[in-house]
């Protein structure tokens, strides 16, 4: 790769809310370190995702709608990169962009705040969750169908605030989001991921920039942290591999252990009454270990579920949440 000077300045892209606040202002401390005399400029943009709140993702056109209108700034010259929550990033980048960096996860988990309730198990039938994902919606029918799960959107501190106003009895929310807002106080439980699987992508942050810009690309690479690349590789190889969508309640998630990648996956129906899941592992370094190889097991793991009927999940959208 070319030689590039440091960066002189920055513009950085960024939903107008606290929480990604918080990602873009952890990322310009990250880029300071390396280039102290650089000047960053943290730059909100409203995206259709966070204007529409009353509808489900899924019936309003997905993930994308977190994404459109930020990478319009950079292609306008208005921003020189972006910072995302890799869960809301369509596992299909746009032409012309790239993630450039995924510095190291922050806590994959899911997180239920609940003011009452130490547990999923203690919530009594009836008790109104909240959440905007199927994936989460599904895996708590899943373990008590007679949940009333209900739409929540918003950011955090709009979620938390309904949760207090008595609106919802418990809400599921990422662990990752709530510790950046300094917000983990809230949390009555960490699901574990063996068996309350997260979002494909969950805990990490992806940094995009147009591929047409190897200064940035190449300025940005010393944020990546290798085992969190390889891990998100082989999670969104999994999902991308199935078609996974906002329609379908999908969950992917990959951890080191002594030298191997292990990968689970879910696919589920919205009530919970299917669910399938599986894993698959392969011997990947995780220092060094080859991005193919962990993209070649997310691939691996869809086509067993593949044959084991994954179709079923992933034939018809079902309908947006109510």
């Amino acid at each position: 790769m070319p030689s590039y000077p440091p960066p002189k300045q920055l513009q950085v892209a960024l939903r107008k809310s606290a929480l990604s606040l918080c990602h873009a202002q952890y990322i310009r401390d990250r880029l300071l370190v390396l280039y102290p005399e650089c000047e960053i400029v943290l730059r909100g943009v409203t995206t259709q995702g966070d204007r529409v709140l009353d509808q489900s993702l899924a019936s309003i056109g997905g993930k994308g709608l977190f994404i459109t209108e930020i990478e319009t700034a950079m292609h306008e010259g208005r921003a020189d990169l972006a910072v995302h929550s890799l869960k809301d990033m369509p596992m299909d980048v746009a032409p012309g962009f790239v993630i450039a960096a995924v510095p190291e996860r922050e806590d994959p988990r899911d997180a239920l705040v609940a003011n009452r309730y130490a547990s999923i198990e203690a919530l009594p039938d009836g008790a109104i969750v909240g959440t905007s994902s199927l994936r989460r919606e599904a895996q708590l029918r899943e373990r008590n169908p007679k949940l009333a799960v209900r739409l929540l959107r918003g950011n955090v501190n709009t979620r938390v605030r309904k949760l207090d106003e008595g609106l919802y009895d418990a809400a599921i929310l990422a662990a990752a989001g709530l510790n950046r807002l300094e917000q983990n106080h809230r949390i009555s439980a960490l699901l574990d991921p063996s068996d309350f699987l997260p979002a494909v992508g969950q805990g990490a942050l992806g940094i995009e920039c147009a591929a047409d810009r190897p200064d940035i690309v190449a300025a940005l690479a010393p944020l990546t942290h290798h085992p969190t690349l390889l891990a998100i590789t082989a999670e969104r190889a999994f999902s991308h591999a199935l078609g996974g969508s906002c329609h379908t309640p999908i969950a992917g998630y990959a951890t080191f252990r002594d030298g191997v990648l292990w990968l689970r996956g879910l696919l589920a129906v919205r009530d919970g009454s299917d669910v399938l899941r599986g894993e698959r592992s392969a011997p990947i370094d995780p220092d060094t270990g080859d991005l193919a190889a962990a993209d070649a097991l997310g691939r691996a793991l869809a086509e067993d579920f593949k044959a084991r009927g994954a179709a079923r999940f992933l034939a018809t959208p079902e309908p947006a949440a109510t």
